[in-house]
Parts: structure tokens; sequence; C-alpha cells
């Protein structure tokens, strides 16, 4: 059972939800772009989303996914980075990409409603 804080919790196990969102998550992005979900190893009840942009830019996106409550995330933005490289200042087309992107995990958790709020 997966534990979001003191008086709520999920019926569904870490291990199943983190196959779930890996399974879901990157029919929601461009096949092009590569996604990964895992465990967040700094927080228990989150998971970690890593994503590559398609393109010559290569951009790397990385996000902390935490369940409120068995319908709603908590998405936030780590850390962008191009070319290895943390990006301090994005540009407004990096802004309306991460935040696209943030609609695309958002998106995901609905699918996975049926799994997390049966």
């Amino acid at each position: 059972m997966l534990t979001m804080s003191k008086e709520t919790s999920m019926s569904v196990e870490r291990e199943q939800l983190l196959t779930a969102w890996q399974q879901a998550l990157p029919a929601t992005f461009k096949p092009t772009d590569k996604v990964e979900v895992y465990n967040d190893p700094l927080v228990q009840d989150a998971l970690h989303i890593h994503i590559n942009t398609a393109g010559h830019n290569h951009y790397e996106f990385e996000y902390r996914c935490r369940y409120i409550d068995p319908r709603e995330v908590q998405v936030t933005l780590l850390n962008i980075q191009r070319e290895g490289d943390t990006v301090i200042n994005p540009t407004p087309d990096i802004r309306n990409l991460s935040e696209e992107y943030m609609r695309n995990i958002h998106e995901c958790a609905q699918t996975l409603h049926p799994l997390t709020n049966p």
C-alpha cells in the first residue's frame, strides 16, 4: 500500500503503480521523446520522471510526481539541462515545453484513476 500522508493512502502497491506509470506515460508524449519513470530515491511516496527531448537541442527535464490523494498529483519541476548543463534562465519556449510536459504528466495520472481510485 502506498502512503501519501498520515490520513491518506492508496490501496495500490508502489511497484504496481510504478509499472502502470512506465507503461502509460510514454503514450502521452511524442514518440521521439524518451521518457523514463522510476521511484523517487529521495521521497518515498513520489515518482521521478526524466524526459529527453527529441531534436537537436538535447534538453532534459526532471520532475517529481507525488500523489496528494488517490485522484490528484503534485508535479514539481526539479531541473532542466541542455547538453549536461543546468539551464538557469529558460527561454519562454523552454518554459512552455516544460508546462506542456507537466500537463502530459497530469493527463497520465488521470488515465490511471481506475488503478489509484477504484
